[in-house]
């Protein structure tokens, strides 16, 4: 194998303005002009400063060392002790160059000297897999990071005015949780949220990002010139990654749909547990799924009818039947993301609270709520529909992310799990069941649901379940309905009379205004929670 490249430059230096020991007060350590050189020594890659008065010589482990942008010529290097039971920095320096072509050039040595150290090996470098690589299939998050390192993907985020105008009323309301604070964007994207964060007045902030949006992140604060030198991107994952310093707010946007879809709330936690000070605030803070059972024959009817391609006898001479039960079983395995109607509901909905402040990662495994309404209406429940809400609980202000139905759309929209079999219930009826979440290695879950409606009337106490239903879905290939035309009138408008064109079997009732207006308001904040 030939020599690195590299070797050649084993002499090249880099004038420095000052470096300072971080570990040292600053009489202990005085600031004075220095040089910078990289060298191969016994195989192990090496970063060198040396003070002009040769009494300070810094060296750093380039497999090990992390270079942190604070401006245009300030920046700070860090090495990590590779202790296996709590990972921390042995040693950090800061420095200062003359000029930001020589601050460019130090940095672009400095990658592909590390690139180098990393590639020929070196005694520092762990063999084993980060946490996320050993849960995450690898073609999953191969997917998922190409995805989010698309702009027009952050662009459909973005123009999310509903989410993104949250976020920034969030931020903004309370600039004394962010003025003068460090902060850590897990996920930053295109850095949007670390710009709230700066705009209110943060002293620095730490924009993570594992994909390729990272460099377009670079590029767009870059662009902004405010808030430039208070906000350095890192690329990576918040599981890889060492930051200098505690940050005293998390800010993310985690969320997918069901709330947990994507797992990047683990993540999220991760990143509090790593990265947060004890006293530090989380943006969002909590999260609720809501959920409540509901009636759609339009729904239910398209679900069932697209399998009737399977029902062909002579499909081109080929009897297509024996794959009939298959493909409907498919079908109803699709949870259903769209917008519906909240009049479609056949109960009030209930929620399950999940606290990001102190939830564990492995919390995130599974996921087991047990559910109970009451039916307000005679009708047959066709499945389980589902929203969430996050709670910004900031000290001045505390503001919700809703993707309730009835409230304007997000582009999370609302999930349904539709049962293959539905139940009919009569008003006042007990319906109970279970929603069961199981992760899986592809960045989501396995939803198991069971409805079930209980006797009802006189005796009812005196007897069991009557009838019981239940369905299996892969969150990971829901059916994006949006495009779907709106079978229903608007919310604000009146019920319109039944139609006899339609299926002479279809009872969907109309429940009251009092109920809608109650889906309508702000989250209730006396609600009873299921807290994990």
């Amino acid at each position: 194998m030939d020599a690195s490249p590299l070797k050649k430059l084993e002499q090249l230096e880099f004038s420095l303005d000052s470096v300072t020991d971080l570990s040292s007060s600053p009489s202990a350590s005085p600031s004075s002009p220095a040089v910078a050189t990289f060298s191969c020594v016994d195989g192990v890659t090496e970063l060198r400063f040396l003070q002009s008065d040769s009494t300070h010589c810094f060296t750093f482990d380039l497999a090990s060392a992390q270079l942190f942008k604070l401006g245009t010529v300030q920046f700070i290097c860090v090495s990590d002790d590779n202790s296996e039971e709590e990972r921390s920095f042995s040693k950090g320096v800061n420095i200062k160059f003359g000029s930001e072509k020589d601050s460019k050039e130090f940095c672009d040595s400095f990658e592909e000297w590390r690139k180098d150290a990393l590639v020929h090996g070196s005694s520092t470098v762990s063999a084993s897999k980060s946490k996320f690589d050993d849960k995450i299939e690898a073609s999953s998050a191969k997917m998922y990071f190409h995805y989010y390192g698309q702009l027009l993907h952050q662009q459909n985020m973005l123009q999310d005015y509903v989410r993104t105008g949250t976020y920034y009323a969030a931020v903004m309301e309370n600039r004394s949780d962010f003025a003068g604070r460090v902060v850590v964007d897990v996920g930053a994207g295109s850095g949007i949220l670390s710009m709230f964060a700066a705009q209110a007045g943060a002293k620095h902030v730490y924009a993570v990002e594992a994909s390729e949006m990272a460099e377009y992140a670079r590029k767009l604060i870059a662009g902004n010139p405010l808030f430039a030198d208070r906000i350095t991107v890192i690329k990576g994952k918040v599981e890889d990654i060492e930051l200098p310093e505690k940050a005293d707010i998390l800010i993310s946007e985690p969320m997918g749909t069901l709330l947990v879809n994507e797992r990047m709330l683990e993540s999220y936690v991760i990143a509090r547990d790593r990265f947060m000070s004890p006293n530090g605030k989380m943006f969002p803070t909590v999260g609720r799924i809501h959920m409540a059972p509901f009636s759609d024959e339009f729904l239910f009817i398209e679900m069932a009818n697209k399998a009737l391609f399977w029902q062909q006898q002579n499909y081109y001479g080929v009897d297509l039947t024996p794959l009939f039960g298959s493909a409907h079983q498919g079908y109803f395995s699709q949870p259903v993301v769209d917008a519906f109607d909240p009049r479609l509901l056949v109960a009030p909905p209930t929620f399950h609270t999940i606290d990001f402040t102190q939830m564990k990662e492995e919390d995130f495994y599974e996921i087991d709520i047990p559910l109970k309404f009451t039916s307000s209406v005679c009708t047959r429940v066709h499945g389980l529909a589902c929203w969430f809400d996050v709670l910004f609980d900031g000290s001045t202000v505390q503001r919700w992310l809703t993707t309730a139905p009835g409230a304007p759309t997000t582009h999370w929209y609302q999930i349904r799990c539709v049962l293959a079999q539905p139940i009919y219930v009569m008003a006042g009826q007990e319906i109970t069941g279970r929603l069961h979440l199981v992760a899986h290695s592809a960045q989501s879950y396995t939803i198991d649901l069971t409805l079930s409606a209980k006797m009802w009337g006189p005796g009812a106490s005196q007897g069991g379940i009557l009838q019981s239903s239940t369905g299996k879905f892969d969150l990971k290939e829901p059916y994006y309905r949006m495009s779907q035309p709106q079978a229903y009138p608007a919310a604000q408008e009146p019920p319109l009379p039944p139609q006899p064109q339609l299926n002479p079997q279809q009872d969907i009732q109309i429940q009251s205004d009092d109920f809608e207006e109650e889906l309508l308001q702000e989250p209730a904040q006396n609600a009873s929670t299921t807290q994990l």
